[in-house]
């Protein structure tokens, strides 16, 4: 495992490259730019249609029209729906939400969320049956028939994507649709969005033109627009799927500063090789230190 943990820990931007794919398509990717999503879930419609992914459950939670919750086994996109006390057009960042509420104003933030597909994924780092790949689009996915059901992989991950289905055990999410990109059709969610609030294309693409739309929304006055998972100085060296958000990672259920879990791996099994080295020579000078003595008598 260590082997694989250091190559995961310094994979760089060619992604495939380091995986071991010698010649391969740049590598691809996800933007979903939050401001122009309706929430119709025309997305997680169409990839429980194409992956023939099981209801979940179809319960009233109460929670807005936000039934899914949140990304699971049997959701592998997820619309949030966030309301918000603040009126649109006054996006001004550090506003009073409580002031505003008192002005009657209130906005909705609509995102469809999805796997992030790491650049540094943990979860390939704790498989132990390699039942997670890289492909060679530089995505993550999982291969159901070799999984074990161990769990490793799901407090692996630092957006808590990752889920074990129930009565099943073996873990499934979003494969950016790897059946259909690697014969040049879209990824279903992205094909089913009405708005093009969710892109799919070559990743550098993809965020030259995130940046292009963020400067953009700032020209109209949309000062809180920033871009979330886009850089690979992050701690978990870039998102394959990356996001623009109208307001602070946390308020969309993100983790603001997520780092890949595996990150002290190495660097623990180097102190506890040093450990063992020191205990055996501990050991080793004991029992000379004894034959000495034997042999003395």
């Amino acid at each position: 495992m260590g082997s694989l943990v250091g190559r995961n820990l310094l994979a760089g931007a060619d992604v495939a490259a380091d995986s071991g794919y010698a010649d391969h398509p740049p590598r691809m990717g996800f933007f979903t730019d939050t401001s122009v999503c309706i929430g119709c879930k025309a997305c997680e419609v169409a990839c429980k249609e194409w992956n023939a992914v099981p209801e979940d459950g179809l319960e009233f939670t109460g929670m807005s029209y936000d039934n899914t919750q949140g990304l699971g086994a049997d959701t592998w996109r997820h619309v949030a729906f966030i309301e918000q006390s603040k009126p649109i057009g006054q996006d001004e960042t550090g506003i009073d939400h409580g002031a505003a509420q008192g002005a009657g104003g209130m906005r909705w933030l609509m995102a469809s969320d999805v796997c992030k597909h790491c650049t540094h994924a943990a979860c390939l780092d704790v498989c132990p049956t390699g039942s997670l790949f890289r492909t060679e689009f530089g995505t993550v996915v999982v291969q159901e028939d070799i999984c074990n059901g161990c769990g490793y992989c799901v407090p692996a991950c630092p957006y808590g994507v990752i889920d074990q289905r129930k009565g099943d055990g073996r873990v499934w999410k979003c494969t950016l649709c790897y059946d259909r990109i690697g014969v040049g059709q879209e990824p279903a969610c992205a094909k089913a969005c009405p708005t093009d609030s969710i892109q799919y294309g070559p990743l550098d693409e993809l965020r030259e033109r995130a940046a292009m739309r963020v400067d953009q929304l700032h020209d109209l006055g949309v000062e809180d627009a920033r871009l979330y998972g886009h850089d690979p100085d992050d701690g978990v060296g870039g998102d394959g799927a990356f996001f623009l958000l109208l307001d602070e990672p946390e308020v969309y259920g993100l983790p603001p500063d997520p780092v890949v879990t595996t990150r002290d791996l190495p660097s623990m099994w180097r102190h506890a090789g040093a450990a063992a080295a020191v205990l055996l020579g501990g050991l080793a000078a004991v029992f000379a230190a004894h034959g000495r003595e034997g042999g003395a008598r």
